[in-house]
């Protein structure tokens, strides 16, 4: 019996010791959960007090991030950029130059539905959600007890966005994760003592939002002003990957100090990248708004927003290179969805639902063929090729031959021809009303 105690200790002893060491050489070991790379397709959510004036300049005079309506705070104070005035100008005419910090007054929420918000998100065929918690003005979506009066709960909607939308979500089987601004612009405490900014507010924060919500994702931003000793990042990593609540199912972005993106974290990030050109071996995740901005842009034309055609080229070429689209909405103050991005994600929803099969839980095809337009996963046994253009005929170079061909969609196998090589694909003879989707067509080889 005595025996027995004691190799149950020593099990326990072991099982429950610190895994993962707050150094990112010890917390990189930690494997991504498969369920990240299986998901393959989430929407990113931009709503905060933004989103009541909802503009930014159709200038890109600073460079990249000129149009991100989500800076509206920093443009108005930032004099250096020449983008200044115009954000000036307009806040003059349409506001009067009131204080931003008024706008959490105007920033109600009243059309705001959780579920129907899930029902939208579930529809477009994305299996997780991350929304911005707090974002760069500092304004969290939560009660939070670490921002008073600066928050959701004290004023604007006086509610818990963030908590009824996580329970909406998480009620329909999708992942839910929240976006994490490390610093802030004009917090008096951060310009004046960012040590204890980060003690006192920062790292409570963080741990807030976890112990109480349990997020599958922490996605942090705000990382440039410090290298990630200051933001002493690893000890709550630490915590967060071997005593936390969500420590196994977890996953982190790369942004967390000067010197830690594309370099440490579950999975890196790309942000309005030319996807083409992306190279990693890691998991990865590429960031972008329908339109130029990410917050809800009352300024943005028809011709800023990516057709669902282009949209379902764009993931389809991401998931063929093993990594993931977060594609984001911003939602107006009043908690509506615009239509426009309704119908985007609806529209990519129902390739989904035909298509799905080529997209989630595959991963990228080592060595596949170089083809224009045409491009490839695998699953297990299987392959997948995804044309985005229509072929009467696809070739390409192909190692082993099929036992069979088909088109996801469609009930009739699909005529192939295989010598020397090479695979001829010959797509089946469809009509408008048999075509099973639009945009890209996808077939599975078998063996």
């Amino acid at each position: 019996m005595k025996k027995s105690l004691f190799f149950l200790l020593l099990f326990f002893a072991f099982t429950t010791k610190a895994q993962y060491a707050p150094q990112w050489s010890s917390l990189d070991q930690r494997p991504t959960p498969a369920w990240f790379e299986d998901a393959k397709f989430g929407i990113f959510i931009h709503w905060g007090l933004y989103s009541v004036p909802a503009w930014a300049t159709l200038s890109n005079a600073d460079g990249f991030g000129s149009y991100y309506s989500e800076w509206y705070w920093e443009r108005l104070n930032n004099s250096k950029l020449k983008i200044h005035k115009e954000f000036v100008d307009f806040h003059q005419r349409v506001y009067n130059g009131k204080p931003y910090q008024e706008f959490a007054h105007d920033f109600k929420a009243e059309l705001f539905e959780p579920s129907k918000w899930a029902d939208i998100l579930e529809n477009s065929g994305a299996k997780y959600v991350v929304l911005t918690s707090k974002h760069h003005e500092g304004f969290t979506m939560w009660p939070s007890k670490y921002s008073w009066n600066w928050n959701a709960g004290d004023i604007g909607p006086r509610r818990d966005l963030l908590g009824d939308l996580t329970k909406a979500v998480k009620s329909k089987g999708l992942k839910m994760g929240y976006y994490y601004s490390l610093y802030e612009w004009f917090n008096p405490l951060y310009k004046t003592d960012p040590d204890k900014y980060i003690e006192e507010r920062m790292l409570p924060q963080m741990r807030e939002l976890v112990d109480q919500y349990e997020p599958d994702i922490l996605w942090g931003d705000g990382e440039w002003d410090k290298p990630t000793k200051d933001w002493k990042i690893e000890p709550f990593m630490a915590w967060l990957f071997n005593e936390s609540k969500v420590k196994n199912h977890i996953v982190i972005n790369d942004r967390w100090g000067a010197d830690t993106r594309s370099k440490y974290g579950s999975f890196y990030t790309t942000e309005y990248a030319d996807v083409s050109k992306v190279k990693f071996t890691r998991p990865w995740e590429e960031c972008r708004g329908i339109g130029e901005s990410f917050g809800y842009s009352r300024n943005e034309n028809l011709e800023m927003y990516s057709s669902a055609e282009k949209l379902v080229h764009m993931l389809v070429e991401i998931v063929s290179k093993g990594g993931n689209l977060l594609l984001n909405i911003g939602p107006r103050a009043d908690g509506g969805i615009p239509v426009i991005m309704q119908q985007r994600l609806a529209e990519i929803g129902a390739w989904l639902k035909v298509n799905g099969e080529a997209i989630y839980g595959t991963r990228a095809l080592a060595d596949a063929p170089k083809v224009d337009n045409v491009f490839f996963t695998e699953k297990g046994p299987d392959h997948y090729l995804i044309a985005t253009d229509w072929r009467d005929v696809i070739e390409t170079s192909w190692a082993k031959k099929p036992k069979k061909v088909s088109m996801l969609g469609v009930d009739s196998p699909v005529k192939f021809e295989y010598k020397g090589g090479k695979l001829r694909v010959i797509a089946p003879h469809l009509t408008p009303k048999t075509n099973p989707c639009q945009y890209a067509w996808a077939y599975k080889i078998e063996y």
